[in-house]
């Protein structure tokens, strides 16, 4: 008997050695730590393999949602050089497995997405992330830029036309936005860590306008993300020889840079409570072996849901628990059309996830 768990990914055997010279982002996994004030963390553990490029936030009171570049071998498949998210339903101490994300609308002549953001606007997802109209040749030139979509599950999302940040001269990759004192937030690296920051602000997260770039030093990257603290604070945590993060009143001047203590880069924190701060950044490069041993690829989506749940894939003589958001036994209710392809109908007024599918009875 085997289990497919909430990620609808059979899990995979992970092992690690020391880290080789000349590879790539695949060999570097996603690590958290957490932190009373966020500004020291605790010693970290592993988030997730072969992954980079976090971006997390609090989602509907109770959810978590962290979407990342995927690196899971074998390569050409959906999980290799992917966006995907995974959920927590308890503050962060347990997570879905990954799952690719779609987009919508986006045209054919684009790249996939890469580097993502996640906001939440109005109750909604929104991801900014990298991508071009057309293929860079030579490396990332300035037909990379930021583009967004929206979506109501956060594994699906509806592509939103044109850029959000473009320059004419460089590209512009690894965004950062965030919602403070009446206004969105946008920045990017310029380049090398001494060259800071892009700075742009909007009145509806669609169209930004450029501000003063931050400045910055050799030792301070701006790549990672903004954190809001209250109403009057607003952090932004960044990449270097160390992590580090600073505070601002407006977005605009910022206090001296805090090292928190860790190694790493791309960090990005959630306050999930006055005492309970997680950060989810990219640990220190290692080779990561995966051995996937993947039979079949069962994809479930949304999860959780308030009206129906779709599995997609091969699954005779199954079995599917099923709880609601409070941790109560539901029927599923499977519904089998075509073959090989179940629905999951949920009862009107109860918000569902699914906990596993059964193989073998």
């Amino acid at each position: 008997m085997r289990s497919i768990l909430i990620s609808a990914m059979l899990l995979a055997m992970l092992t690690s050695t020391d880290a080789q010279p000349g590879g790539g982002p695949w060999q570097s996994p996603l690590r958290m730590a957490w932190s009373e004030d966020g500004r020291l963390f605790s010693a970290p553990t592993l988030f997730q393999d072969s992954s980079g490029v976090p971006s997390a936030v609090r989602w509907r009171g109770d959810t978590l949602v962290c979407a990342f570049q995927w690196f899971r071998e074998p390569r050409g498949t959906q999980t290799w050089d992917r966006v995907a998210v995974k959920f927590s339903y308890d503050a962060g101490v347990t997570w879905t497995e990954p799952m690719p994300i779609a987009v919508r609308g986006l045209p054919t002549t684009y790249q996939r997405p890469f580097d993502p953001t996640l906001v939440v606007d109005r109750g909604r997802l929104r991801m900014y992330f990298s991508s071009s109209d057309g293929m860079p040749m030579g490396g990332l030139t300035a037909i990379v830029n930021t583009y967004s979509a929206f979506s109501d599950d956060g594994i699906t999302y509806d592509f939103e036309p044109g850029a959000r940040y473009d320059l004419a001269d460089r590209p512009v990759i690894d965004p950062a936005v965030a919602w403070f004192r009446g206004a969105w937030h946008y920045s990017s690296p310029r380049g090398a860590p001494q060259d800071g920051a892009n700075h742009a602000t909007s009145l509806d997260g669609l169209n930004f306008a450029p501000a003063p770039p931050y400045p910055s030093d050799a030792q301070h990257n701006w790549t990672g993300n903004y954190t809001v603290v209250n109403d009057t604070t607003i952090r932004f945590y960044g990449s270097g020889p160390r992590l580090w993060f600073a505070e601002s009143r407006d977005a605009y001047a910022w206090q001296p840079y805090q090292d928190v203590a860790l190694q790493g880069g791309d960090p990005t924190v959630v306050r999930i409570s006055p005492l309970r701060w997680l950060m989810i950044y990219v640990g220190p490069r290692q080779v990561t072996k995966v051995d996937n041993d993947i039979e079949e690829t069962i994809f479930i989506a949304p999860n959780p849901t308030s009206s129906s749940i779709r599995i997609n894939g091969t699954m005779p003589d199954d079995v599917v628990t099923a709880y609601s958001i409070l941790g109560l036994p539901v029927d599923p209710h499977l519904r089998d059309a075509p073959p090989g392809r179940y629905t999951i109908v949920v009862q009107r007024g109860v918000r569902l996830i699914l906990h596993s599918v059964v193989k073998g009875n």
